[in-house]
């Protein structure tokens, strides 16, 4: 284990250093080669029990979403009341940071007239100032037999283009199965999929609707969805960072 890693698990940086320690050179090629990109550990295993302890409270929750209701998949999940969790509001404010300047670079490179500013905050004002004001961070629960549907997390008119999710329970020991799926729909080709299993702690930051593809004539957009394959066994969580809020 790295020093860094170690850092981390030991609960030595705040979650702000970490995600300014990540490698966001890379993060950010791949993110523009495969629409997704992971982030190495970036909570401790005691700041996911944390968060996992929380489920059952129902005043730390705004809704509260059965998957099979609405054929999205099988398992719930459940979106947070405000104030959120100060891990969870953290990593928002952290991680936007630095993903505003990649959104802002696709948005250019696709012709799009949106802009993202430089700090949550400022992008929040705006979600609301659209009707969008309803918390979107939230926690992903599925037992075995559980899939998430391949989707997009669209809220609004206005949507950030990239999100991150960090699974917080032990791959082997808590949950075999469910593993990241992604899959990008190229135009006039077939669809390309890929698989990304994710241990405790580690995270993934993802396009959660489209990223721009350089082709013979400039860039296009392709449409990218996520979700998750089926848990073989036990019961996995996970944490949802959305930027933008809900109507």
């Amino acid at each position: 284990m790295s020093q860094a890693a170690r850092s981390i698990a030991g609960g030595l940086e705040s979650i702000e250093a970490r995600v300014r320690r990540l490698d966001w050179t890379r993060i950010a090629g791949e993110l523009d080669e495969h629409g997704f990109a992971a982030t190495g550990l970036v909570l401790t295993a005691t700041e996911c029990a944390e968060l996992i302890a929380l489920y059952p409270e129902r005043d730390r929750f705004r809704s509260r979403i059965v998957m099979e209701r609405l054929s999205y998949g099988r398992g719930e999940y459940k979106y947070f009341a405000m104030p959120l969790p100060p891990p969870v509001r953290e990593l928002r404010v952290a991680l936007y940071r630095k993903l505003a300047p990649i959104a802002n670079r696709w948005a250019s490179a696709l012709g799009a007239e949106e802009r993202y500013p430089p700090s949550l905050g400022s992008f929040t004002a705006l979600c609301h100032v659209r009707g969008q004001e309803k918390a979107t961070p939230l926690l992903l629960r599925y037992q075995a037999g559980g899939f998430n549907c391949l989707h997009q997390d669209l809220y609004g008119d206005l949507a950030f283009p990239l999100q991150f999710t960090c699974v917080l329970s032990r791959r082997g020991r808590d949950f075999t199965g469910g593993e990241l799926l992604f899959v990008e729909q190229r135009p006039r080709a077939q669809s390309r999929g890929s698989a990304l299993a994710l241990d405790l702690g580690e995270g993934v930051i993802f396009a959660n609707q489209y990223r721009p593809v350089a082709g013979a004539r400039g860039y296009y957009r392709v449409n990218m969805r996520h979700g998750v394959s089926t848990l073989t066994s036990g019961e996995r969580y996970a944490l949802g960072v959305i930027f933008h809020d809900a109507r």
